[in-house]
Parts: C-alpha cells; structure tokens; sequence
C-alpha cells in the first residue's frame, strides 16, 4: 500500500473508491448464511454470510453486526475462549476482531484469491486459512491478537503441496493433523507442527466441500458434490465406509463428541443424522427450504443451528434413540427461527444516472437514491419492467458508476478513473440542490458523493450521511471503514495511504470544475429560412460548433439568434444569456426558433447529450436544423 500514498508518482495502478448502500444498522442477513459458530458460554450464536457482515445473536436476539469485510464472508472461527473471532472472506483477506466488543483488530492479506476455509486446534490457539490460491497458512492466534490496525506484519507457516482450489479444511483440538479438501476429489494431510506434507487420500468423484476430523485424530468425515460422506481411516490411510443418503452435493457436515453419529446437509435441502456404526440407521432432522451451507450445534448438543442459501437461520431438535427406533416422529417444525431480510437480486440504473430500482428475493421493488445512499420509496411487489417503463424519462446523463448485486446490497463502484467518475455534470435545479443563485449552475455527481464519503476524513463540508465505503486496487480491497469514523487517528492514517491522487486532487483541491465533456455538431438552416435572413458565409460551408454536452437547445436557439441571424459572429454556443422575451435586433425571439434532429422537434430544455444519444443515435458529429416559427 505504500506506493498509494498521496503525492505518489506511480499512476499506474488503479484504485477504485465503492460505497454500500444500507441501513445504519443492518440486523438480519441480506443473503446465503456461509458460516456458524456459537459460544456456549454466552449462549451466543455468530454467524457470517454472502452480505459481507459477521452477525451476532444473544439467545435469538441482535446484538451487533461485525463490518469490515468487502465480499462473502466464507468462514469463521471463535478462539480464545470466545474472546476473538477470526474470519475468512472472498475479498482474500482473513480478519481478527475482537469477538465481544465486536470491532476488527488486525487484517491479513498473504492469500491472493478467495479464502474459503478455516480450521482450528483449540488446544494450540493455531487457525488454518486456505482458499482458491491453492494456498493453506498456519497462524498463531496469540500473535494476531497482538496486531494493530496499522501494524499487522505477521510471518506464518505455510503448507505446501495443494495442486488445487481448496474449500474445505479440518484440524482436531490437539493440532496434530490438519486435512484439506479441494477440487483435487482428494484429501490431502499434514502435520502442522512440522508442516510436512504427509499423505494424499483419492475416492471421491468430485469436489470434497465439508471435512470433519475426530478428536484423536485418526478419523476423518469428508462430504463431497459427489453426493457422498467417507469415514476414513487416517492411520492406516483408507476409506472405511462410504453413506449415500444425499440425493446431490453434501456441503455441510457434524459428528458428535465420540464420533458415532454425523449430521449432513447440502444441495438436496435436507439435514441427515446417520449413526456410523450401522449407516442404514439414518434419520432426516430436517428439510429446509433452500441448501443447506453449515451447522453446528447448540450448547447442550441436543439440536443444530442450520444455515442456508436464503438469509433465515433455524434451530433443530436431532434425533433421539426413539426416533432411530421408529418410536417417534421428528418434530417438522423449527425450535427457533432467526429470520433473514431479502436480498436485492435485480437492479437497473435509470437514465438519471441517480436512481436505481430494485427487485429483492421476495418480489419487493423500491427506489434508491444513489446520491443520498438509500432507499427512497417502497413500492411493494408491482409489475418490475412496468415501473421501469412508467418511470423513463428522455434525458441521458453519461454513466459514472457501476452497480454490483453480489453481497444483495446494492454496492456502487465509482469509475476507475476521473473521465468515469466526473462524467456527469447535470443542473443544480436537477439534481435537486435548493437555495443555489443559479438553478442553471453546474454541479457533478461524482464529486458531490466523495465530498460526501471524505467528508469526515479532511474537512469536506457537506451534509452527513450514514455510509459505508471501502476502496479496492486491482481486484484486491485495500480498505472498508464507516463514513462516519473516518475522521479517527487510525483510520486517517490509513486513508492518507490508501485515497487516490485522482479523489484528492477533486474533492480537496477543487480540480475537477472544467472537466467538461465536449460535443461537436453542426448547425443548418432549414429551407424555409428566408435567405435574406442569413448571411451570405453562413451559406456556404457551415462551422463545426463545440459545446458542453450538457448545453440545452434554448442555448443553441440563442446562439442562432445572436450569431447567425443577428449581426454578431459565429463563436460556439453557451456564452451570455439572451433575454428569450427581448426582440433581436432582426425583430425574432428564442421562443420562435425551432430545433430539429432527424425530422424531430426539439424540447427547449433537451440537452445536447440527449439528443445525441436518443434522437441522433449516431458517433458522428450531430447535425441540428432550425428555422423560424411564427407566433
């Protein structure tokens, strides 16, 4: 990060500012549930998902959300008795926070794509990460915990030797064999206190997505997209048993404190228990209404919290000896419930280049204003491509951010670069500003959200807003903080490392006013013009006019006015103002001048850039008739 620094000469590298847009506080998951853990001490159930947020529940009820992450939070580990979590997302970052004051303490960014998996040896305080780089790394948990924000240089162990993506990992209290699962259909084992590679186990057909490892560990659980659970024998390095009682891929696995029972989920909806010492003995817990992601059990170990790919997360009562006995019926209904929110899934920008309407999982369609970085309107579960129908309007406003749906938020990626983000230079009366001199005067939207987003971190005056921001170089984030902390030591410290040059020279050093874009066109008479009226150059080869694209036709109508029927000269349009109700000096007014492109009349108050792009439709250079209209 250090070649991000203000002042940096290396321009090379593009640093992408984002923003998510949500509720100050976010209490239900937007999203799929990846990731449990509970802490049976507190009776507190964390859980962390595809939205980007840790949640954390106190016997059902919200606690605090844990924010720092960009992308799907994979995986989570509690440690140190419950004082600290640590997580494992898809922004490559693996994360340290303090898990009952609910803030982040360090971050480590050795993993270069997606981590998928973390393992834990309770009785060294060790966590293993691996993800998609083929990578798995040994952490010391008492050496993250002594990390700051600005100080989180760690060294760490490395296990070589995985040739593929790996997505599941296990390790057993004592740390004395770790297990990775990975699109190798293989298990591959090492001994983390000497971090040598052991053995590799073949036998599935597919990817091994769920590992559990027994305390001891000499047997190992592994699920697989190949629909089935293998115990296996780590000693004498075989499989011992292979359970079919999944109809698609198993995701998610359980085994009880002696190992005599797994509990399954995954694709086909459904949570299984299967006693392992008879695999015909299997009882279904549950079935759910969308796959099942992860487990785990309650404090008594007498049911499981299941997560899915839809935002709820249930509490189920397992199986007793009665119900393996067909004795009794399993209960159909949930203990608890804590119910999910819906995610966005469908998001249009409209031709504002402001507003965006929006679909959620449940058919919900709202309204969001990106400039104020929320939800506007409610509109319920109308008719989607209706609205949006009933809601065009004919004004095109260039495009200066992009809309990304994968945490089902809405996040705004701001242009990469300033000709992206300073694009869009609209009215202050359009872009709603009250109590401006001149309602015609330009403001741009790009640079009115970051004053809004920095407007904490150097003094930027503008109105508060609760957002949540982060900035990303390469794919890679480099930082996600709340708008509403930048102004905190820490956090200024490491904008002032990370904010782009092209951001500071806009929003601090007032660069950005003249940025406009141009648009060359041409001016023609139409044939009722009486010719006396023109000069005689004007009938020749007409001028090529440049103007801001943002130019309104009743500007080119005065510059007509003036320049080509009056006895001024020809210079492009956008200069003084003329009186539309004053009489020219040839005895016409604006009023009686009349534009049009491709046979069709324009609106006075039409920009150039919307003609160009809804009327011309064309690259090259706009042409525009006028004649005079008689009223």
């Amino acid at each position: 990060m250090a070649n991000l620094k203000p002042g940096s000469q290396n321009t090379r590298k593009k640093v992408q500012v984002s923003m998510v847009i949500c509720e100050a506080e976010e209490k239900r998951h937007r999203s799929g549930v990846n990731a449990l853990q509970l802490d049976p001490a507190l009776d507190r159930l964390y859980s962390a998902g595809r939205d980007s947020i840790i949640r954390v529940y106190e016997h059902e009820r919200f606690l605090h959300g844990m924010e720092h992450h960009t992308d799907w939070v994979n995986d989570i580990v509690l440690c140190c008795g419950g004082r600290h979590l640590i997580s494992a997302s898809s922004d490559t970052t693996v994360k340290v926070w303090n898990a009952h004051k609910g803030f982040c303490m360090s971050t480590l960014r050795t993993h270069k794509d997606y981590v998928k998996a973390l393992a834990y040896a309770k009785d060294r305080e060790q966590v293993a990460s691996a993800g998609l780089d083929k990578s798995i790394y040994l952490w010391d948990i008492n050496t993250l915990t002594a990390l700051t924000a600005s100080n989180n240089t760690v060294t760490t162990s490395s296990l070589i030797g995985s040739k593929e993506s790996i997505y599941s990992l296990a390790m057993n209290p004592s740390g004395s064999i770790i297990v990775s699962g990975s699109t190798e259909k293989a298990l591959r084992l090492w001994d983390p206190r000497t971090c040598a590679k052991l053995f590799k186990l073949k036998g599935h057909a597919d990817n091994v997505k769920a590992l559990v490892v027994s305390r001891d560990g000499t047997l190992c659980l592994s699920g697989s997209s190949d629909g089935s659970i293998k115990l296996w024998n780590l000693g004498n390095q075989r499989n011992i048993l292979t359970i079919r009682v999944h109809t698609d891929s198993v995701w998610a696995l359980l085994a009880t404190e002696s190992f005599s029972h797994v509990i399954s989920g995954g694709r086909d909806k459904k949570v299984i228990m299967t006693d392992l010492k008879n695999t015909s003995n299997s009882v279904v817990v549950c079935v759910e209404e969308a796959p099942v992601l992860k487990m785990c059990f309650t404090a008594d170990q007498q049911a499981v919290w299941v997560s899915t790919s839809d935002s709820n997360i249930r509490c189920w009562k397992l199986p007793t000896d009665k119900h393996f006995k067909d004795e009794a019926k399993m209960p159909t209904t949930p203990v608890s419930l804590i119910p999910g929110g819906a995610a966005i899934r469908q998001a249009v920008v409209l031709n504002d280049k402001r507003h965006i309407l929006t679909k959620d999982a449940q058919e919900n369609v709202a309204v969001y204003d990106v400039l104020r970085a929320r939800k506007v309107e409610d509109l319920g579960q109308v008719n989607f491509q209706e609205e949006l129908k009933n809601r065009f309007k004919m004004v095109y406003v260039p495009n200066w951010f992009n809309v990304d749906l994968k945490t089902g938020m809405l996040t705004i990626h701001l242009g990469q670069d300033e000709v992206d983000c300073f694009s869009a230079w609209v009215s202050a009366r359009d872009a709603g500003i009250r109590d401006t001199p001149e309602p015609d005067h330009k403001v741009n939207y790009g640079k009115l959200l970051l004053q809004a987003l920095f407007e904490h971190w150097r003094g930027v005056e503008t109105d508060p807003e609760n957002r949540l921001y982060f900035m990303k170089l390469g794919g890679r984030t480099l930082y996600r903080v709340l708008v509403g902390d930048t102004s905190g030591d820490t956090e200024n410290a490491l904008l002032n490392e990370t904010v782009p040059n092209w951001v500071i020279s806009n929003i601090i050093e007032e660069n950005c006013t003249n940025k406009f874009i141009k648009v060359q066109f041409y001016l023609q008479p139409h044939s009722s013009v009486p010719s006396h009226l023109l000069k005689q150059d004007r009938l020749k080869k007409p001028d090529r006019l440049v103007a801001n694209d943002f130019i309104q036709c009743r500007k080119v109508a005065e510059h007509i006015l003036e320049k080509l029927l009056g006895d001024g000269t020809a210079s492009s349009p956008g200069g003084g103002d003329a009186d539309s109700s004053t009489p020219s000096n040839n005895g016409y007014n604006v009023d009686q001048i009349e534009l049009t492109c491709n046979e069709q009349v324009l609106d006075p108050s039409m920009d150039l850039r919307t003609v160009k792009h809804f009327i011309w439709k064309s690259s090259s250079d706009l042409t525009l008739y006028y004649k005079i209209i008689n009223k």
